[in-house]
C-alpha cells in the first residue's frame, strides 16, 4: 500500500521517526485489531490506535453508556448516555480519523462466537473486567496464534503485559492457572477504581499494540509489568511458559474453547424471580426497619466512604475490613439483616460470621443500590 499526500501530513511525526518511516507506517495502516471491550482500557486503547492510523478496528462491546462510565471511559460523551458503547466507540474514533474501518461487534463474548470474531484480526487487546472472558480471549487467542495484549486495572493498581506462546512468550493460563474463588476479587463498581488508572494502562497495551504492527523496540512478552498509581512506580516480573499449561505446554489439554463461566465458577444469569435462601430482599428490610418488634437488627457492612455518599437511616455500619476484628460487638443470639452496596461484600460477611457460630443471619439481595431503586429513590445512588 501506499500514502497518499493527507495520510503523510496526517502520520509527519510517526514518519521522521527512524524506528517508524514510511514502511513502518504503512504496516500500522494495514494492521488490525480488535478491542474486546470499549470501558476504561478499550477507550484509550481504540482512540490512541484509530489516531496512530491502524487499517481496522473490531470493537467488542454489549452494554450501553451509563453515567457513571464518564469518569474513566473517555470515548463517551455525556449525549451518549443509553446509546450502545460500540456506536459510541465509533463514533469517537471517526472524529478523529475517518481512515479506520470500524467494526462493530455489539455482542458478548462467548463459546459460540469468539473465534469467528477474532479470527478475522492480527492483533488482540483485552480490556475486559471479568475472568471467564479473559479466560476465553486468552484461549482464543493461543488456538489462533493470535497476541493477545493484557491489561487489567483495581482501585490504584493496573498491570499489562503479552501473551502469544506462538512468539515464545506464555499465555494468561500460564501466569494464573486458576481462576480466584467467585466474589474474591470485587469488581470496579464495589473496589472503586481512579479515574486516569485506566489510561495509564490502556496506553501502554496500545503502545504495544503498535510496536507489534511495526516490529520494533522491546515487547512486554515474557514480562508482566505491574503500576501502583499511590506510589507512582513501575516494577516488573520475569514471565516464562509453563510447560505443565493446559493450553499451551508441552501436552495441552485444553484444544478447543470451554465452559468459562463454570470454569470460574460463575453462575449463569439467575431468572429474576429468583431468591438465594440466604437473601432476603429490600422489601423484606423495609418491614424489619419499620417494625422494631420482629426482633431483626441490620447492620452495613460497606466501608465509611461509602456509608458517607448514601445510607439508610438508622443502620449501623461494621465494615467488612474490620469484621475480624470487631464481630463481638454483635449478639450471635441475635437476628441480622446484612447490606453492602450490592449484595457481594454482605454475602461474605453472613459467611464469615457463621464461622463465628451466628446462625439466624440473612443477606440483602441487591444491596444499598436495590433499596435505592425499589424503597427510596432519594438514596444516592453510586
Amino acid at each position: 500500500m501506499s500514502l497518499n499526500h493527507e495520510q503523510i501530513r496526517r502520520y509527519a511525526r510517526h514518519l521522521i521517526l527512524p524506528e517508524v518511516g514510511l514502511e513502518g507506517q504503512k504496516k500500522i495502516c494495514a494492521t488490525s485489531v480488535l478491542c474486546i471491550g470499549a470501558g476504561g482500557l478499550g477507550s484509550p486503547v481504540a482512540l490512541y490506535l484509530g489516531a496512530a492510523g491502524i487499517g481496522k478496528i473490531g470493537v467488542v462491546d454489549f452494554d450501553r453508556v451509563e453515567l457513571s462510565n464518564l469518569q474513566r471511559q473517555i470515548i463517551h460523551g455525556a449525549d451518549e448516555i443509553g446509546q450502545p458503547k460500540t456506536q459510541s466507540a465509533r463514533a469517537s474514533i471517526h472524529r478523529i480519523n475517518l481512515n479506520v474501518e470500524v467494526v462493530l461487534h455489539e455482542t458478548r463474548l462467548n463459546s459460540e462466537n469468539a473465534l469467528g470474531i477474532i479470527r478475522d484480526y492480527d492483533i488482540v487487546v483485552d480490556g475486559t473486567d471479568n475472568f471467564p472472558t479473559r479466560y476465553l480471549s486468552n484461549d482464543a487467542c493461543v488456538l489462533l496464534r493470535k497476541p493477545n495484549v493484557y491489561g487489567s486495572i483495581f482501585r490504584f493498581e493496573g498491570q499489562a503485559s503479552i501473551f502469544a506462546p506462538h512468539l515464545g512468550g506464555p499465555c494468561y493460563r500460564c501466569l494464573y492457572p486458576e481462576p480466584p474463588p467467585p466474589g474474591a476479587v470485587p469488581s470496579c463498581a464495589e473496589g472503586g477504581v481512579l479515574g486516569v488508572l485506566p489510561g495509564v494502562i490502556g496506553l501502554i497495551q496500545a503502545t504495544e499494540v503498535l510496536k507489534l504492527a511495526v516490529g520494533m523496540g522491546n515487547s512486554l512478552l515474557n514480562r508482566l509489568l505491574l503500576y501502583d498509581a499511590l506510589e507512582m512506580k513501575f516494577r516488573e516480573l520475569k514471565l516464562r511458559r509453563d510447560p505443565q499449561c493446559p493450553l499451551c505446554g508441552e501436552n495441552p489439554s485444553i484444544t478447543q474453547l470451554i465452559d468459562y463461566e463454570g470454569f470460574c465458577g460463575v453462575s449463569k444469569q439467575p431468572e429474576p424471580d429468583f431468591m438465594h435462601p440466604d437473601e432476603v430482599s429490600v422489601q423484606e428490610l423495609k418491614q424489619a426497619l419499620d417494625n422494631p418488634k420482629l426482633g431483626i437488627k441490620v447492620v452495613d457492612v460497606r466501608e465509611p466512604n461509602e456509608y458517607q455518599i448514601a445510607h439508610i437511616e438508622g443502620v449501623p455500619l461494621l465494615p467488612l475490613s474490620q469484621l475480624a476484628q470487631r464481630f463481638s460487638e454483635l449478639n450471635p443470639e441475635q437476628p441480622y439483616y446484612i447490606h453492602c452496596k450490592m449484595g457481594g461484600r454482605s454475602m461474605k460477611a453472613l459467611e464469615f460470621l457463621r464461622q463465628q457460630g451466628f446462625k439466624n443471619l440473612k443477606s440483602v439481595r441487591g444491596g444499598i443500590t436495590a433499596w435505592s431503586n425499589e424503597i427510596d429513590a432519594n438514596v444516592p445512588k453510586y
